[in-house]
């Protein structure tokens, strides 16, 4: 294709989109736009995001709680690598019912300040939100239009009537929006944006958005009546200085005709831009209040003013709350600011206006503010708290306390291209390990009924890691206790939510846990980034205890004690490696482990029902067997454990599981994992000899030895270094580096 082609079909497409998406109006092309979707025109900045956040959809996912709604906004999907949100549903729920508030009353009239230590975040969240926004309004559901004046040049108004525009019968155009750039003297586009409506007169505006959201099935916008609830800002706002100023003279101008003044009435789309600064701003810690004016008609040799403008002074307004009007606003770090810079938000936040000098700025925006716990427990402190308190919605982001939802945000931005290496499976999730840890606080045992005090106080961190993240209570106790530790999950989860000293609040963030990744991807001792570099890192941070504070706290009953993680992070490390090491040798199959439970959970079936069952071999009916039961139950029961009990209870979670997985497959890996693990240790403590000759066939392959292993051996290795490579993401570095750490650790 020839240049000229190529700029003639871009220049087709460009203009075929600018027609599409209807990016300039006249005020009866908008009006008719408005009548035919009022809903989506008269919502304010609290409905428009709202709706961004429904835009996207939800999905529901598996939490401490229960189950929990997650809103795809915060995925991110086709944006930076960076820019989703890991886990923190609790936050994207209270911000949506936040939104619902200002809603149903009508306006904004709160701030919403997320606050949480450093790295929760706070800011990634807001980020997420500024993203869906700029899609959005790329959306036909999403279209947001501002006025505009336009002002043509003398010589049109004076008799011309061509340029294809329609007339009024009388030779006159009923627009000025369409014409093209040489028949415009002057184009003044609104800075505040302006709702078009506006430019009606305000009781006749109010009867049009009645009649328009009834003639829809919305009610007359009240919330009673229907279930769109009319703004104050859409039903009761007002023209900004300049424009009511521009508005007035073309009043004047033409003797009170109202159609007149509607020609010059441009109505354009706009769309949502974090780059632009337009419906979206972030504000940095700053000294001024965030909005200035300057006078823009003061030197008539700078500006072609029409006619009709000379004897007006204009005023344009500028700052971040002019930009981010009609949208967003977010103050990033609000209290690192000197209290007297942002007093202006007691007001702001409660009438969404701004007193300067020539008027009162009348806004439409969301306030979005971050700032740490010891900002906000030092302005706590202040005597001004108290004024500020009715004004603000808390919203608390705590770090994250699940390990996969952690490491979902290393593996993210972990990779080979960002580090250089291959990254070895298990490299993020023991740092996510390790974080968690460092954030977990040890139960309160007086909270909790007499009878289970005991069972909470010996719940380790470890433990209560895997009780937060699988639901899985430790090997240690018995059924009932198992049992009795689940329904404890949510509560455990829930327990420090109103103390000051939350759960969360302190430890490792997930900034320092990504600068220790990549100074891990940086040890010239290993050709990847695998778990034990990560681990000789997390070895390093606890030394420095003079940078991180978390290293400071107490230890308690194992809790907060960082060096004992490191060990605890490299023994989950040590089991997986090991578990992949012995699987990948197909020593014993994974449905050999199913048959065996498969078949144990038959006979106990039919046990507690007191039934007889078919014997396999002779097909007589039998009771069940009683001596396979207990081989079984020797491995699989916890020690102590009354075997009735114990088969009752299997049975009773079958049965559990059924109610609640009606329709799903019975997968017993997943409903009984300890029974699983119990079974491998337990094959593979006895075969530890072999399993120990194995691997060392694996070194020896791997090395200069290579040539002392038989065939045999040497196609036993390739097949174990294959499916380690398939299945789980080993190269034959890692894979090496994995094994020999396992052998020293647990077969010397």
């Amino acid at each position: 294709m020839d240049a000229k082609g190529y700029l003639q079909e871009v220049g087709t497409q460009v203009n075929a989109d600018f027609v599409k998406n209807r990016s300039i109006l006249s005020f009866e092309e908008y009006l008719s736009l408005f009548l035919n979707d009022p809903r989506a025109q008269a919502r304010n900045a609290a409905q428009y995001l709202r709706d961004v956040m429904d835009h996207f959809g939800t999905q529901t996912v598996p939490h401490p709680t229960g189950t929990i709604r997650r809103f795809k906004v915060f995925d991110a999907e086709g944006s930076e690598r960076d820019g989703r949100v890991a886990g923190q549903e609790e936050v994207q729920n209270a911000i949506y019912r936040v939104l619902g508030n200002f809603v149903r009353a009508g306006r904004i009239n709160k701030l919403i300040l997320l606050h949480g230590p450093n790295g929760s975040a706070k800011s990634t969240l807001v980020n997420a939100l500024k993203a869906g926004m700029e899609t959005y309004s790329r959306h036909p559901q999403g279209a947001l239009y501002r006025i505009a004046w336009v002002f043509p040049s003398e010589k049109l108004i004076k008799g011309s009537i061509g340029f294809g525009e329609r007339t009024d019968g009388s030779g006159e155009l009923t627009t000025f929006a369409h014409l093209d750039a040489e028949s415009i003297d002057l184009r003044m586009p609104c800075e505040l944006r302006d709702h078009p409506l506006f430019a009606m007169p305000p009781g006749e505006r109010r009867k049009v958005l009645e009649a328009a959201l009834k003639k829809k099935g919305l009610g007359t916008g009240d919330g009673e009546s229907g279930d769109f609830i009319l703004s104050d800002y859409v039903r009761d706002g007002e023209l900004c200085s300049k424009c009511r100023r521009i508005y007035t003279a073309l009043l004047n101008s033409y003797n009170g005709d109202w159609l007149k003044v509607m020609r010059h009435v441009q109505v354009e789309r706009f769309y949502v831009s974090r780059r632009y600064q337009v419906a979206t701003v972030t504000v940095e810690p700053q000294m001024s209040v965030d909005a200035i004016v300057q006078q823009i008609t003061a030197d008539r040799t700078q500006l072609n003013v029409p006619a009709p403008l000379h004897s007006t002074v204009l005023f344009e307004p500028h700052g971040p709350l002019v930009h981010a009007n009609r949208g967003l606003i977010e103050y990033a770090d609000l209290l690192k600011r000197p209290l007297e810079a942002f007093k202006y938000l007691l007001g702001f936040s409660e009438t969404s206006e701004v007193p300067l000098e020539p008027f009162v700025l009348q806004l439409d925006e969301v306030l979005i503010a971050s700032s740490n716990e010891k900002h906000l427990g030092a302005f706590k402190e202040l005597p001004d708290f108290a004024s500020f308190k009715g004004r603000i919605e808390l919203v608390r982001v705590p770090y994250l306390r699940r390990y996969r939802t952690e490491q979902q945000i290393y593996d993210t931005q972990v990779s080979a291209t960002t580090v250089g290496k291959h990254v070895a499976p298990h490299a993020t999730e023991v740092a996510s390990m390790w974080a968690v840890l460092t954030r977990l606080k040890k139960p309160i045992p007086d909270r909790y009924p007499g009878d289970v005090k005991e069972l909470i106080d010996h719940v380790t961190p470890v433990e209560k890691l895997h009780l937060y993240e699988e639901g899985a209570p430790p090997d240690r106790l018995s059924l009932a206790n198992t049992k009795e530790l689940r329904k404890l999950r949510e509560e455990l989860f829930t327990e420090s939510d109103a103390y000051p000293n939350y759960e969360g609040r302190v430890g490792a963030s997930a900034r320092e846990i990504k600068t220790a990744l990549f100074n891990a991807a940086q040890n010239p001792d290993y050709k990847c980034l695998n778990g034990l570099a990560v681990l000789e890192e997390l070895e390093a941070i606890c030394k420095d205890k003079s940078v991180y504070e978390y290293l400071l706290q107490e230890v308690m009953d194992g809790y907060h004690d960082h060096e004992a993680f490191v060990r605890m992070a490299e023994a989950e490390y040590l089991d997986r490696v090991d578990t992949e090491v012995r699987e990948s040798m197909g020593l014993v199959s994974e449905g050999q482990y199913r048959e065996v439970v498969e078949r144990y959970i038959q006979g106990v079936s039919h046990w507690v029902r007191g039934e007889k069952m078919r014997n396999r071999v002779t097909g007589e009916m039998e009771k069940p067997d009683e001596q396979r039961m207990q081989e079984v139950e020797a491995i699989v029961m916890p020690k102590g454990e009354d075997a009735a009990e114990f088969r009752r209870g299997l049975i009773a979670s079958i049965g559990a599981h059924r109610l609640d997985n009606p329709d799903v497959a019975m997968d017993y890996p997943r409903i009984f994992p300890d029974m699983f693990k119990r079974l491998r240790d337990h094959y593979f403590e006895e075969r530890k000899r072999v399993l120990r000759k194995n691997k060392e066939n694996v070194l020896k392959y791997l090395s200069e030895d290579r040539g002392m292993l038989t065939p045999r051996e040497q196609a036993q290795v390739q097949s174990t270094l294959k499916t380690m490579a398939e299945r789980y993401g080993y190269c034959e570095y890692c894979a090496k580096d994995a094994i020999l750490f396992l052998m020293k650790k647990r077969y010397a």
